[in-house]
């Protein structure tokens, strides 16, 4: 334990003034030598060792009747180790514009709001940590704590495992553990939001898996650069959070993986750049399973990789033409609504969705039912024919010669029963074939004696009507064998264009 004697001027300043909760200020009041870049170089006017401050929370000087201890301290260098692994702390801890020799350790602490803007600190471990409050790192650079006794990864801000009752506030800040982990917060449970907005930049991976976020996740405009041998810039695997927002500007130079992620709520990507991997391998976003309520995924442009969405369920779905890259992969996602941003010409055609299903690599028949019956709530039971029927040429690319050539027929004739007015066209057609190719020959009379005459146009409509009967086809027949093989083919044909008609027609009166 440190005695009074034992301690310097500004210390005993800040001795004096922790029991009333007064801030201690150091700083002279001259930028330049106020700048924490060069708090190295501030002398002993200005230093408070860290044991002093370790002592002070650990209740070495009581707080007076009538006033709330707090240890409030600003410009000053702080001088070895500030270890409160394991303590329990009664106190808030407010720092402002200070310089830290070694990392701070609260790892497996207890304690009250953790304020420590504007200053520059050699990594932070407070995994496992139990925070009554905020933790405050507004403007502040935290650098890798590689090195360290308590970090056996480059890591600069760890919160693995902790639990917050507020909010954790990163905003302006700066995370640097290039080809490391910036922020490693796997497990965090938290009652606020994390905000990391304002201008944050952080140099590593960002992990945040299983975290649960209540208060939301709030990186609009923040900067991840040098994901490290991963690639991966934002990890947020499996956690689940209210908002979600990644716009005006967020920028990821790495994959953001969203793997099995739960947003509550809004999902957003409005205005973002997800550049994704430097060495161009991977996906810009992987999604897989990810569920949101309103998914926004309206880029600044088109993502440099690709977008993984297999399995993913929203209900709502908004895009541009500027969201989707070569490569979407979706087999499996599930959206109730789509919503297109308003451009110059209509971005929600047919083809621009069938397009947009093609991105997948292989043929998967789920993206064009999900589409298809999209457009079937909307009321457009038309355009939902028509990505069906995208869906089956898509499908004839994979099949073998045969079957290929067979799917060709039934595309070309009825558009495999989604196009039936197709079969009235070759109805017609058939018509006029046959009546001018019966109509060049005379037939011969199946009995002798009074028969029905003999009529081109009637005969053929005959073959072509696989119900009924007009009389022609069972009085008639053709001692020529091509003409004979072309009844057959007749009445091969009517059977499979006329079943479809009435399919088509069928169709349109249960529809009406």
């Amino acid at each position: 334990m440190l005695s009074y004697d034992e301690l310097t001027s500004p210390e005993r300043e800040l001795w004096d003034a922790f029991p009333e909760g007064r801030r201690v200020d150091l700083r002279t009041g001259v930028p330049e030598d106020d700048r924490v870049a060069g708090g190295g170089r501030w002398g002993p006017g200005r230093t408070v060792r860290g044991a002093v401050i370790v002592t002070l929370l650990l209740g070495a000087n009581t707080a007076q009747p009538g006033a709330v201890a707090c240890l409030r301290l600003a410009g000053a260098r702080i001088a070895g180790p500030l270890d409160l692994a394991g303590a329990q702390i009664g106190q808030s801890l407010w720092i402002e514009d200070c310089w830290f020799e070694e990392p701070v350790n609260l790892f497996g602490a207890s304690t009250q709001t953790l304020v420590i803007t504007g200053s520059r600190i050699p990594g932070i471990d407070a995994g496992s940590a139990r925070v009554e409050g905020n933790v405050d790192l507004r403007r502040s650079l935290v650098e890798s704590g590689a090195g360290s006794p308590f970090n056996h990864d480059i890591t600069a801000l760890s919160l693995t495992n902790a639990r917050v009752t507020g909010g954790v506030v990163l905003n302006k800040a700066e995370i640097d553990a290039p080809g490391g982990w910036a922020v490693a917060a796997g497990g965090l449970v938290m009652e606020g939001g994390v905000f990391c907005r304002g201008g944050f930049v952080a140099r590593g991976e960002v992990r945040l898996l299983g975290a649960q976020l209540p208060g939301g996740l709030f990186m609009q405009g923040a900067q991840l650069t040098d994901p490290g041998p991963r690639g991966v810039s934002l990890a947020l695997d499996n956690a689940a959070a209210s908002t979600l927002d990644f716009s005006d500007g967020f920028t990821a130079n790495g994959t953001v993986q969203l793997r099995g992620t739960r947003a509550s709520g809004t999902l957003t990507f409005e205005g973002a750049l997800l550049n994704g991997r430097p060495d161009g391998q991977g996906p810009a976003l992987a999604a897989a399973l990810m569920q949101a309520v309103d998914f926004d995924f309206t880029p600044a442009r088109s993502p440099s990789g690709a977008v993984d969405l297999q399995g993913a369920q929203v209900s709502y779905l908004h895009d541009s033409e500027h969201s989707w890259p070569d490569v979407v992969e979706l087999d499996g996602f599930v959206y109730g609504s789509i919503k297109v941003a308003e451009t110059g010409e209509r971005r929600d055609s047919v083809a621009h969705r069938v397009a947009w299903i093609r991105r997948s690599p292989g043929y998967n028949p789920q993206p064009y039912e999900q589409l298809a019956s999209w457009y079937r709530k909307a009321g457009h039971d038309d355009d939902g024919r028509r990505v069906l029927l995208a869906k089956q040429r898509h499908r004839r690319r994979t099949l073998r010669p045969a079957a290929r050539a067979w799917g060709h027929l039934l595309d070309a004739t009825v558009g495999y029963g989604y196009r039936p007015w197709l079969a009235g066209v070759w109805l017609l057609a058939l018509t006029l074939l046959g009546t001018l190719a019966f109509g060049t020959h005379s037939p011969r009379p199946v009995q002798r004696g009074d028969v029905t005459p003999f009529q081109p146009l009637v005969y053929t409509l005959d073959l072509l009507i696989p119900f009924g009967g007009l009389g022609q086809r069972t009085a008639w027949y053709w001692p020529d064998g091509g003409l004979q093989w072309l009844a057959y083919l007749m009445v091969a044909l009517g059977w499979v264009l006329t079943t479809a008609l009435v399919t088509g027609v069928t169709r349109t009166l249960q529809k009406n």
